[in-house]
C-alpha cells in the first residue's frame, strides 16, 4: 500500500491559545500518518529523519473533520519520501479544504537502528510521477543546503 488516510475529529484537547488546533498537534498527525505509510510499505519499523517544506495554509477549527493523507512519493535504497496533505472541514458543510502540506522522509531500521533496504516505488500515473519528481528535487535541494552550512 503506497498511501494511507487517517480521519478523525479535531478534539478540544488540541486547542491552542487562539482557539484553533495547535500547529504542533498537526505536525504530530503528519508524523503518525507518514509513519503508518512508511511502515506499511517497508514492513519494518521506521524512523523520521527529515521533515521539510511544511506549509500551514489555514487553521483547523476544533470540531472539524480532519483527513491526513500520506502518499509515498519517492524511495531511495533505505528511505521513503512521503508527501502528506492535511485537509479539514465542517462536517455539516461537507467541504474539505487543504490546511497543511509537507514532505517527510522515513528510514526503515532493524532492531539495532541500522538502515534496512526498502522496495522501490515506481510511480504509475502522471500525478504520481510529478509528485516523485517534486520529492526528488526537494531532497536534492535539502542535501545541497546541508552541505553548504
Amino acid at each position: 500500500m503506497s498511501s494511507i488516510t487517517l480521519r478523525f475529529l479535531a478534539a478540544p484537547s488540541t486547542v491552542n491559545f487562539g482557539g484553533k488546533v495547535h500547529g504542533g498537534t498537526v505536525m504530530k498527525w503528519i508524523d503518525e500518518a507518514g509513519y503508518a505509510c512508511a511502515t506499511t510499505w517497508s514492513h519494518n519499523y521506521c524512523v523520521t529523519v527529515f521533515i521539510g517544506s511544511i506549509r500551514f495554509h489555514r487553521p483547523i477549527m476544533i470540531g472539524d473533520l480532519v483527513e491526513v493523507e500520506a502518499r509515498l512519493a519517492y524511495t531511495g535504497s533505505t528511505s521513503m519520501n512521503i508527501a502528506v496533505e492535511v485537509r479539514s472541514g465542517d462536517m455539516k458543510g461537507g467541504q474539505m479544504t487543504k490546511t497543511t502540506e509537507c514532505l517527510i522522509v522515513f528510514v526503515a531500521v532493524d532492531s539495532h537502528g541500522r538502515p534496512l533496504p526498502v522496495d522501490a516505488f515506481t510511480p504509475s500515473t502522471p500525478g504520481e510521477m510529478a509528485l516523485a519528481e517534486r520529492a526528488r528535487v526537494h531532497l536534492e535541494a535539502a542535501r545541497q543546503a546541508a552541505s553548504v552550512g
